[in-house]
């Protein structure tokens, strides 16, 4: 037990020793202070931690603001103003209302929708008459006449079937020599199997769309009498993306780079049997075409197994444009080796920042938080953004450099001017650190008209990807990532243009004809030309012959031969 001492000890004791007790006493006092405050700033960011993470878990996942208040502010002469936009805006000469109560507004009832709902179905016309025997018996002889059928529709669901189709193939032999022919028949996707572009459709419509998992299908399937392991339909998956999808993914990774804007994004991913430890990240990188390009949508998927730069450099490394993403590093870094590439910010990730320091602020104190202002300014920006959705690219720059601009100038002067005040940790530390780095990507949007304010189609395009990976949970193997790349691509690309998957998928059909016909034997040719050209280098150099040039060589042939057709 430490010893305590009393009045009395203290009067006995000479001036030196109480002085020096003294002094030793505020010395530990000031340690034992400054102990408290550094756990007091660690308690305060635990608090944010387990505030956010209980939002994140058990809150709404919207970040729309409660508050409807119109509120922002402008840079004047150096100084921060600040206004509510509805009163800015109001007529102060005008006579009050007579009730304050907005009264909803009565829409009118469209007439004839529930057919125009319909009216691109077939109908089945199911008849309902009476006999004569039994018009007779109800109106006599003669005593009934005919009026116009009362018609009433209903829905009608017909139950998936499977069928199996049976192809007979006529044989035929010369009698004079030992030719033998066959009649022209489409080949089978799979060499001795039974898939058919009808249920390899069906399956990746399932998986890809609907993001159904394969054991969910084989299930599925097995109540209509079909015996489909999940083994046999991720084979499947595996084989049909890399021998036909692939020459169509890679089309269409040709035709990204002519767009001016494009967006990234990427989501993790585990593969189970990718040859590292279990629980290793992989990741599922997105490209698209800049979303304000309406008229043709391009979304491709890249699967790789580490999130470093190598893998946006190698795929964008036949692109010059601009490239929307989020704050990540690796795009800077890419940027900074280019010239011919600009990096764009995103302003959902920089508002969503602010959006988690007034999370944790408690409710009552939130409208007089720097985190709210900041909010209001950004929200005022996309409230002048909305205005021009459906401008040309040249009238929305016109439009975002005289309306837009002030509004961005005035929030960083903002910013920068309350930075020093903002404490050294925290959840608004980390807003404010984001968004001040983040500024001259951020103000890319107001010098090109078709940049994007933010990269929130890129996060749409992944959605799909994100809510089948809930439901799978991984990926068995790495062919069958880089697969379901392909065909994510395929089925993203067609709902971003308004077409339906399965009809593209079933497509294939066709497709499959102009390979075998066209595209192999091209190709056959191209691979024989290129043997030869390796066996003449080979002969005239011992050199080894430029292995990767030769294939891109070959890969292009491909390419414009598929685009020729």
């Amino acid at each position: 037990m430490a010893f305590k001492f009393t009045e009395e000890h203290l009067n006995t004791l000479d001036k030196s020793f109480i002085v020096n007790l003294f002094l030793q006493l505020q010395d530990q006092n000031d340690k034992l202070s400054g102990e408290i405050q550094e756990l007091n700033k660690k308690m305060e960011v635990l608090i944010e931690q387990i505030t956010l993470a209980n939002k994140n878990r058990f809150g709404r996942s919207s970040e729309k603001m409660t508050d409807t208040s119109q509120i922002c502010f402008m840079e004047v002469d150096g100084t921060i103003v600040f206004f509510n936009e509805a009163e800015a805006v109001s007529d102060l000469d005008a006579e009050e209302p007579d009730t304050l109560e907005n009264k909803p507004a009565r829409t009118a009832k469209v007439v004839g929708k529930k057919d125009a709902d319909i009216k691109d179905l077939p109908v089945n016309i199911i008849n309902h008459y009476l006999t004569d025997e039994e018009l007779v018996a109800e109106f006599g002889e003669n005593g009934w006449k005919q009026l116009p059928d009362a018609i009433s529709k209903r829905y009608r669901f017909i139950p998936a079937k499977v069928e199996i189709d049976e192809h007979h193939v006529g044989v035929y032999a010369s009698k004079t020599d030992d030719r033998i022919i066959k009649a022209d028949h489409p080949k089978a996707l799979l060499h001795g199997s039974l898939v058919s572009p009808t249920i390899a459709a069906a399956i990746m419509n399932g998986k890809y769309v609907n993001a159904v998992p394969l054991y969910r299908l084989e299930q599925e399937f097995s109540r209509y009498g079909l015996t489909i392991t999940r083994q046999n339909m991720a084979n499947w998956m595996i084989r049909l993306g890399e021998s036909y999808l692939a020459v169509l993914y890679d089309y269409l990774h040709q035709k990204l780079y002519n767009y001016h804007v494009i967006q990234a994004d990427e989501t993790p991913v585990l593969v189970n049997r990718d040859g590292r430890s279990a629980g290793s990240k992989s990741y599922m990188w997105v490209y698209r075409s800049g979303h304000l390009y309406t008229d043709k949508q391009i979304v491709l998927y890249d699967y790789h197994k580490t999130r470093n730069s190598s893998h946006p450099r190698e795929f964008l490394r036949d692109y010059s444009g601009i490239c929307v993403t989020d704050g990540y590093q690796v795009y800077h870094t890419i940027e900074k080796e280019r010239e011919d590439l600009q990096i764009a910010g995103c302003w959902v990730h920089a508002r969503r920042k602010f959006d988690e320091a007034l999370t944790v602020i408690p409710k009552a104190h939130q409208n007089k938080s720097n985190a709210f202002l900041v909010i209001k300014q950004i929200q005022a920006i996309y409230r002048e953004e909305g205005k021009l959705n459906k401008l040309s690219s040249e009238e929305r720059l016109m439009q975002r450099q005289l309306v837009i601009k002030p509004l961005v100038d005035a929030l960083f002067a903002y910013l920068k001017k309350m930075e020093p005040t903002v404490p050294a940790s925290g959840q608004l530390r980390k807003a404010y650190t984001y968004i001040l780095n983040q500024e001259k990507y951020l103000r890319v949007f107001l010098e090109d008209g078709e940049v994007p304010i933010d990269n929130n189609a890129s996060e749409r395009a992944i959605r799909g990807f994100c809510i089948g990976k809930k439901n799978w949970q991984m990926i068995d193997t790495i062919n069958g990532a880089h697969s379901s790349a392909i065909i994510y691509s395929i089925a993203e690309t067609a709902k971003a243009n308004n077409l339906k998957p399965y009809v593209l998928y079933i497509s294939w059909r066709r497709f499959q004809n102009i390979w075998n016909k066209k595209i192999e034997p091209f190709l056959r040719t191209c691979y024989h030309g290129l043997k030869n050209f390796q066996k003449g280098f080979e002969n005239n150099s011992n050199q080894e012959p430029p292995i990767t040039a030769v294939l891109n060589f070959f890969n292009v042939l491909a390419i414009e031969r598929l685009q020729a057709l």
